[in-house]
Formats: C-alpha cells, sequence, structure tokens
C-alpha cells in the first residue's frame, strides 16, 4: 500500500492527483468557494470507512459516499437529486403498473382480464427499459449534482457535476479511482455564463486505503476539494 500524504522525490506535492488534465475558463473573478474546498476541516469527527480493500466496487463505493459527505456540506453546494429522483419515480410506476395488473387478472376472468393485462405488461416493459435507458445514457457516470448560489451584485449560481470511474490495474499501477469535474458559473438563471471548466483527475485507490482497507477521509476530502477547486480556477493543479 502507498503511504498517505506521500510526496514525489523532488520534495513538490502532488495534491490533486497521479494524473489531471483541466480546461477552465473565467471570465469574472472565481469564486471564494474554493477557499473553503482547500482549506481542511477541522475539529469534525468522522464515522470510520473500512472496507474490503481486495474489492474495487467496494473502494469506489466508499469514495463515491465521501465525495457527497464533504461536497454537500451547508458551506458548500446542496446536492441535486434529479437522477435518483427520475429512476426511483420509473422504479416506482413501473412496480404500481405490475401490482395493479396482477390484481385486475386475479379478480377479473382471464379472457376479460386479457387485454388490459397486455396493456399492463407492455406498460411495465416500456417503463423498465426507459429506466435502464436512463440510467445509462443520461445519468451515466455521474455521482454528484451539487448547486450554489451566491449574491455579488447579482445572483450567481454555480453547478459542479462530477462522474466517477475505476481504471483498472494495470502491471505498472494499481487500480485507480478517475473523477471528472465539470463546472458552470451563470447569472440571470442560466442565460448569461460567466465561466466554466472540466477537468480529470485520477489517483490510485491505494493512495485513500490503508492496508486493513480503512479510508483516510482527510486525505481524499483533501484531493477532492483541491481538484474542484482547480476547475473554479483558482486551485492548482500538476
Amino acid at each position: 500500500m502507498a503511504l498517505r500524504g506521500r510526496k514525489p522525490a523532488n520534495g513538490t506535492s502532488d495534491p490533486v492527483g497521479e494524473d489531471a488534465h483541466t480546461d477552465v475558463s473565467d471570465s469574472t473573478t472565481p469564486s471564494t468557494i474554493t477557499g473553503l474546498l482547500t482549506t481542511p476541516v477541522a475539529g469534525v469527527s468522522r464515522e470510520e470507512v473500512k472496507v474490503n480493500n481486495a474489492s474495487v466496487t467496494e473502494m469506489k463505493h466508499a469514495c463515491d459516499d465521501a465525495l457527497k459527505r464533504f461536497l454537500s456540506r451547508p458551506d458548500l453546494f446542496k446536492q441535486i437529486y434529479t437522477h435518483t429522483d427520475v429512476r426511483l419515480g420509473l422504479g416506482w410506476a413501473s412496480v404500481f403498473v405490475a401490482a395493479g395488473t396482477g390484481l385486475y387478472g386475479y379478480k377479473i376472468e382471464f379472457e376479460k382480464s386479457k387485454p388490459v393485462v397486455w396493456a399492463g405488461l407492455i406498460l411495465y416493459i416500456f417503463l423498465t427499459v426507459v429506466q435502464t435507458l436512463y440510467s445509462y445514457f443520461i445519468e451515466g457516470d455521474i455521482v454528484f449534482v451539487g448547486k450554489r448560489k451566491t449574491l455579488d451584485k447579482r445572483i450567481v449560481t454555480e453547478r459542479i457535476t462530477i462522474s466517477s470511474t475505476t481504471i483498472p490495474s494495470k502491471q505498472s499501477s494499481p487500480p485507480q479511482y478517475a473523477l471528472t469535474v465539470s463546472y458552470v458559473r451563470s447569472t440571470g438563471g442560466g442565460k448569461s455564463l460567466l465561466g466554466k471548466g472540466r477537468l480529470s483527475v485520477q489517483k490510485g485507490y491505494n493512495g485513500f486505503f490503508d492496508e486493513t482497507g480503512t479510508l483516510d477521509q482527510e486525505l481524499f476530502e483533501q484531493w477532492v476539494g483541491e481538484a474542484v477547486a482547480g476547475v473554479v480556477g483558482v486551485g492548482k493543479t500538476e
């Protein structure tokens, strides 16, 4: 396992990750949120997060959950649950259709109930397919969508969208946690674009988890915070 907070041999730190790519444009002064993102949270009691470090899936889920807890703090972003709401809505709709169809078929004799049962079955399949397509093509790998509004002579809205994936291990490197962060800063209800950016970072899971599978939450939050600050336009990525 890699040591926590390790520095390269030249003595310079690599806070964001082992590999990062940034494309940022901003026509105004960057948001003061970067200070909150890059300042360690002191005096906070965290529940220990421990997983099976032989399972990449468990480590990814633990990192996703830690990312959402950190960025949805009251002084950072308000998490938007649109994708979750859509999936749940489609899921519950399919459940009600299946239950209603089954109940109707149970109470009405078979021949008379066939048209309604067939209609219910088709509707159930349709809703299930829509839910699957939505999850795959629209939600994709998105794990966090957040928004915040500030008053700077006008109402300014900042929105971030973060996707996460796992880069499989290779002979030369362990499996890595990869993030893609998209940022938009606008005013006038999104009609006037003030700035936008996109950044990709990645870091080996062994940089966050020790040999027992315990997540170093402070180190992880620092990495995420500096990545988001980088795309906002103030944080430095290397």
